[in-house]
């Protein structure tokens, strides 16, 4: 028998890793607290790694009423030079990784998660007894068990051709458009209803049915993705964290592995919390959004053919005169600001005009960037005040009574087709109100450029906007010099 069928310390110490899993969330929620949060996750998973190595690497035989405890030292070996191997991965990329490339980051991560669970499904298939999911007497698995690997599978392998897909568009490597296929609804209902059918019917001795359902599973993840446009690619990718939450909990089922249920159910929950917020935030159905982008025909037409329309360009001392004197500036990062990593001059920025007695707020869209939070936590990078941090339903009422509106890398977050245009696949998210400022302040690389979503944006030709064309880090670093003459 193995120690942890007896041992009520494995219970006790999975249950502590479960409450540090639930402190981190919590911890995670603001960014004044997410550092204490990332050492509570920390510690949780080193306890639930620590304990399930100690109660699984050694073998525990009864012997009348002693036990004898064997451990195989080339099991031991093997395991922690996966454990090293991976944490040198991790340590190596985070240490290296450019906060621009982070939602490319998280896709790729999710991705992993996805494939790791596909393999302990296979693992668990082809040598069930390793996994004590045997039936009395050794001829099949588990009923149960198969039901909850195959579940483990299929959504493991939809989160890891899902998160290839987000990836790829993330990282450029594919259009951010929505690619829209003909009766993709039909093709994703049919398949999943055929996924149903494999899970419930397959058994030991039908590996065509199980790989039936790896491969049906793939293709489907690969299709709920292809169809959603850049513009919902923050909700794909919390989406996708839950997904891969929901197949570790599943396999944790498989592996009767208590950490591994509690974890991945707080992944999977929390993750789909959040995707339903975010949705709300931009006025997206939620039931759309995670079946491939339901209605995204009506958006197929937007931003096409851009007009060649008259502009202003301005200047970072124009800049800087009109902020100086102002009495509210309201700044609007996005992924732009990441791109040319700006966050620590704009603070700077901000800092040089609260000494001329100007009242600073920074605006934060729920989309703001590729990933949730993204500007929050380069803005707290750069020791940004979390008090001076608004998010979109908490300012935008005061774009009305600003006198600057300093837009810094952001786009389609600004963008009135949001509200006007019915064809543009951006039309009913909320966006800020920055057409209400006396003043626009909008700086990008180019007027070459559109958003991520490829529409063109009114807020460019306004009679109250400037065009300050250049790199967002050196524009502001201009700004700050003549602020400081």
């Amino acid at each position: 028998m193995e120690a942890h069928a007896v041992n009520p310390w494995v219970a006790v110490a999975y249950l502590i890793a479960g409450i540090c899993f639930i402190l981190a969330l919590r911890g995670l929620s603001s960014p004044a607290t997410s550092r204490r949060g990332n050492r509570y996750g920390m510690a949780g998973m080193a306890i639930a790694v620590v304990t399930t190595l100690v109660t699984h690497v050694p073998t525990v035989t009864a012997i009348g009423t002693d036990y004898k405890v064997h451990i195989d030292g080339w099991r031991f070996l093997e395991i922690f030079a996966a454990i090293a191997i991976g944490a040198v991965i991790g340590l190596t990329t985070a240490r290296k990784i450019q906060m621009t490339a982070m939602p490319q980051l998280v896709a790729a991560f999710h991705s992993l998660v996805g494939l790791a669970a596909v393999l302990v499904g296979v693992a668990a298939f082809y040598n069930p007894a390793a996994f004590g999911i045997l039936e009395a007497g050794g001829l099949d698995i588990l009923k149960g068990s198969r039901i909850e690997m195959g579940l483990g599978v299929a959504i493991g392998a939809i989160t890891f051709s899902g998160s290839v897909i987000a990836f790829a568009k993330l990282n450029g490597n594919m259009s951010g458009a929505p690619i829209l296929l003909p009766a993709r609804h039909s093709i994703n209902l049919a398949a999943l209803l055929a996924i149903i059918v494999l899970v419930s019917l397959f058994h030991g001795d039908t590996p065509h049915l199980f790989w039936g359902i790896v491969a049906l599973s793939f293709v489907i993840g690969f299709l709920l993705i292809i169809p959603i446009g850049g513009a919902d690619m923050p909700v794909v990718v919390s989406m996708l964290n839950s997904y891969s939450g929901w197949a570790a909990a599943a396999m944790g089922f498989t592996l009767h592995n208590t950490a591994m249920i509690v974890t991945g159910a707080l992944v999977g929950s929390s993750g789909a919390i959040l995707s339903y917020i975010m949705c709300r935030a931009m006025n997206r159905s939620f039931i759309s959004v995670i079946a491939g982008g339901f209605g995204a025909e009506n958006a197929a037409g937007g931003g096409e053919g851009r007009e060649q329309r008259p502009w202003k360009r301005g200047s970072a001392e124009d800049a800087a005169f009109l902020m100086q004197e102002a009495e509210n500036v309201i700044i609007i990062p996005g992924y732009g600001m990441a791109v040319a990593q700006a966050q620590h001059v704009l603070r700077e920025m901000a800092d040089l005009l609260k000494k001329h007695g100007v009242n600073v707020k920074y605006a934060i869209h729920p989309v703001a960037g590729r990933m949730p939070g993204h500007m929050n936590v380069l803005l707290a990078e750069a020791s940004v005040p979390y008090d001076e941090v608004f998010e979109l339903e908490d300012i935008n009422g005061e774009f009305a009574q600003c006198d600057v509106a300093f837009i810094i890398g952001a786009n389609d977050v600004v963008n009135p087709a949001a509200r006007t245009d019915k064809s543009s696949p951006i039309y009913g998210m909320p966006v800020f109100d920055v057409e209400k400022a006396k003043t626009i302040f909008f700086v990008k690389r180019s007027m070459g450029g559109v958003g991520y979503a490829g529409v063109d944006n009114d807020v460019f030709y306004m009679d109250q906007t400037m065009m300050l064309l250049a790199d967002a880090k050196k524009m502001v670093e201009d700004i700050n010099k003549a602020l400081a003459d």
